[in-house]
């Protein structure tokens, strides 16, 4: 937003920690012209393994009587972790093709509110390719878009949806989620390692971010894990670069794909003289989703 000259005031909070919403109301309260016009946030941080609550967000903007915008990166959010777009009136969303959809990276998706319409309508920032009135103007005359779109995309991403909505069930796929992050989170414990959120409120459903002991540099972990155990794992970025490696929990995933993965990063840190006992991360995950595991609807 700043390359596109709009003056932006970032609220920082520390890697592993949630957006401040203290800070956040205090410079709602005191913006009594509104000159904020939108309030930006991303619902899932992946580099940290953070979630925002945007339930509490949309809380600071009602305390505060703010007319601003709610824009919400959910690139790795939608589609596998709990998202209310009424409910907490998020005026617009963005998410891609790549995460929770399953399908190749290559598609933007965007859904947005009546009032971001309306916004739309009367801006006079700087618009790029993509113009939400000529995309309007085409949904109006039947052709949908303005451009030739990737249509091997658009078919996957009906595929897609009918693997979530009519086979699995959304319901279902968060619940999966959330059963796969807690169930990495025990192993992590039984390594005697800590995950990369601060509190327990913040710990991401689709990534775990597992911090290293200060002797050891987890981009060795990474490294022996994808060139012994084909197992690909995520790299610490910015400041913890070096500090954590990332489990990933997202999308198409089953319970017996991570404690494959599980396993793989066991080896990994035995290999590079981590004093893990192998196989304590694997059981802890099974103890977990031996207990909340169910049934799948579709077999019953």
């Amino acid at each position: 937003m700043k390359r596109l000259n709009f003056d932006v005031d970032v609220i920082e909070s520390e890697w592993g920690e949630g957006v401040n919403l203290d800070i956040l109301l205090q410079k709602l309260q005191a913006d009594r012209s509104h000159a904020v016009k939108a309030v930006c946030v991303v619902h899932n941080e992946t580099s940290t393994g953070v979630t925002n609550d945007l339930g509490l967000v949309r809380k600071s903007l009602d305390e505060a009587g703010h007319p601003a915008l709610l824009l919400v990166d959910g690139v790795s959010s939608v589609g596998a972790i709990d998202f209310r777009m009424d409910e907490w009136r998020v005026d617009v969303a963005l998410t891609g093709s790549q995460k929770a959809l399953s399908l190749p990276t290559g598609l933007g998706i965007v859904c947005a509110s009546p009032k971001a319409l309306e916004a739309c309508k009367h801006v006079k920032s700087t618009r790029g390719y993509f113009d939400w009135r000529e995309y309007l103007e085409c949904y109006k005359a039947g052709t949908y878009w303005p451009y030739t779109p990737s249509v091997q995309m658009l078919y996957g991403l009906r595929a897609s949806l009918d693997l979530i909505l009519k086979v699995e069930g959304l319901e279902n796929i968060i619940a999966r989620h959330l059963r796969l992050a807690e169930a990495t989170r025990e192993a992590v414990k039984a390594w005697g390692l800590t995950v990369s959120a601060k509190k327990p409120e913040w710990d991401s459903a689709v990534v775990t971010g597992v911090v290293v002991p200060p002797w050891l540099d987890s981009n060795d972990v990474i490294k022996i894990a994808w060139k012994k155990y084909n197992l690909s794992l995520g790299v610490g970025l910015g400041k913890v670069a070096g500090k954590l490696f990332r489990i990933g929990h997202l999308g198409y995933m089953n319970e017996l794909q991570l404690l494959g993965a599980l396993a793989g990063v066991e080896l990994s840190l035995k290999d590079v003289g981590y004093p893990v006992v192998l196989g304590s991360g694997v059981a802890a995950a099974q103890g977990c989703l031996s207990k909340q595991t169910p049934l799948i609807a579709s077999r019953l």
